[in-house]
C-alpha cells in the first residue's frame, strides 16, 4: 500500500472538505507514492513520536493535531515544530493529520467521547450549506442505470436511508444541430421525448465525482441537469454530540462517572447544580463555542475543554460545565483510528503510540 491509499481511506471517513478554514489537515510531510511499511497513530506529532515510529518500524504517522498549523517561512530547527519536521524528512517518515475534519465526521472525535461515557444521541450542531440537490433528465429506459451509478458515487443518502431519489414524468424538447450526434431524434428537427426528472441530494464535496458519474452513465450526448445549494442541516456531520445517559445521576456522581470512564484526574467545573444530570453534551477539544447550543438544547451538563475563566460564567447555573482537559477529551480517537485502519489494511502494521503527548501536567 502507498501513502496515497492511506490518505484516501482516512478521507473517506473524514473528507478534507469538512475541516475548518483555519485548519491544516491532510498529508503534511512526505510523498503520496511512498510505500507504507507501518503506521503509528498519535494525538500529537513530536520528536519523541517520530523516534518511536523509527523504533517500531513505521514510516507514516497519523496524528489528530497537525504539526504544521501556522505558515512556516523557514525550517531551521528553531522550535519543536521545525525539529519534528526535519527529523521526519531525514528519516523518510510521512506525516498526516486529521483534525477538525475528523471532529466533524460521523463517528468522529465527539462521538467517541460520548460513547466512552455512555451517551446515546446525535450531533449537537449539524453542518449547514454542505448539501446540494441534483436534478437531471433521463429517458425512462435508462433511469435505473443512471440512478444506481449516482448512488455508487455517493448521492442519495439521507440519515439512516440510502439510495434516496424522486422521479417525475415529463416531456423533453430539443432540436439537434447539424454537428450533433443525437441519441434520440433527428438533426435539425425538433424532437419531443418522454423523460423522467430525477432529484437526489448529495454532499457538496462530492460534486465532481457525482457529475462524472452522471455524464458517464447517461446516454445523451449533452446531459441536461442543474444543481441547487441547500440550507438543510446535515444531521450526521457537524460539531459536538448530545445524548442521554442510561440512568440520570446527581452532579457529584456524574463527575465521578467522568473520572472513571475517561481516566481523569482533576476536573475544572462550575457550581454543582441541584438537579439530576441526564442530558449531556460533549465536544472533543476546545469546545466553548458550543456552550450556547448545549444550553439551547437543554443539556444538564456540557463536557469539553479549554474554557477561559470568564466563559465559566456563561453557564448561568443552567448547565454544569466540565472542563476535562484538551488531551483527555480527544485521546480516545487514537483507538478509533487504529480500529478503522486495521480493518482496511492487513499488509502492514497499524500501531498506537505509547507516548503521552499531553503537555499539561497536574501536581
Amino acid at each position: 500500500m502507498l501513502v496515497q491509499d492511506v490518505c484516501a481511506a482516512m478521507e473517506k471517513w473524514a473528507p478534507l472538505a469538512w475541516q475548518e478554514s483555519y485548519d491544516n489537515s491532510g498529508l503534511l510531510v512526505g510523498q503520496k507514492d511512498t510505500q507504507v511499511t507501518g503506521i503509528l497513530i498519535s494525538l500529537d506529532c513530536t520528536e519523541e513520536v517520530v523516534d518511536e515510529a523509527l523504533q517500531r518500524g513505521c514510516n507514516m504517522i497519523i496524528s489528530h493535531h497537525p504539526i504544521i498549523f501556522k505558515g512556516l517561512k523557514k525550517i531551521t530547527g528553531a522550535n519543536y515544530v521545525e525539529k519534528t519536521i526535519i527529523k521526519a524528512i531525514q528519516n523518510s517518515i510521512s506525516l498526516y493529520a486529521c483534525h477538525t475534519n475528523l471532529d466533524h465526521a460521523p463517528l468522529g472525535v465527539s462521538y467517541h467521547l460520548a460513547k466512552k461515557i455512555g451517551l446515546q444521541g446525535k450531533v449537537l450542531m449539524p453542518f449547514s450549506n454542505a448539501l446540494k440537490n441534483l436534478s437531471y433528465f433521463v429517458p425512462e429506459a435508462y433511469e435505473e442505470m443512471v440512478r444506481e451509478k449516482l448512488h455508487e458515487a455517493g448521492a442519495g443518502n439521507i440519515g439512516e436511508y440510502s439510495a434516496c431519489s424522486f422521479s417525475s414524468e415529463g416531456t423533453g424538447r430539443f432540436t439537434p444541430s447539424e454537428n450533433s450526434n443525437p441519441f434520440q431524434g433527428e438533426k435539425n428537427s425538433p424532437s419531443a421525448e418522454k423523460e423522467l426528472k430525477v432529484d437526489m441530494i448529495f454532499p457538496s464535496h462530492l460534486e465532481n465525482e457525482i457529475l462524472r458519474a452522471l455524464k458517464e452513465a447517461h446516454p445523451y450526448e449533452e446531459v441536461a441537469f442543474f444543481i441547487t445549494s441547500l440550507n438543510n442541516r446535515w444531521q450526521e456531520v457537524g460539531s459536538g454530540f448530545i445524548g442521554q445517559l442510561e440512568k440520570p445521576m446527581n452532579a457529584e456522581d456524574f463527575l465521578a462517572h467522568l473520572k472513571k470512564h475517561l481516566d481523569l484526574g482533576p476536573i475544572r467545573h462550575t457550581a454543582l447544580l441541584n438537579k439530576e444530570i441526564r442530558t449531556v453534551a460533549v465536544c472533543g477539544g476546545a469546545g466553548s463555542f458550543l456552550l450556547n447550543e448545549a444550553k439551547k438544547q437543554k443539556a444538564d451538563a456540557y463536557v469539553s475543554a479549554d474554557f477561559k475563566y470568564h466563559e465559566f460564567f456563561d453557564a448561568e447555573n443552567k448547565c454544569l460545565i466540565c472542563d476535562i482537559g484538551h488531551y483527555e477529551s480527544e485521546v480516545m480517537i487514537k483507538d478509533a483510528i487504529l480500529d478503522y485502519l486495521s480493518n482496511i489494511f492487513s499488509t502492514f502494521a497499524v500501531l498506537k503510540s505509547d507516548i503521552c503527548t499531553n503537555p499539561v501536567l497536574y501536581t
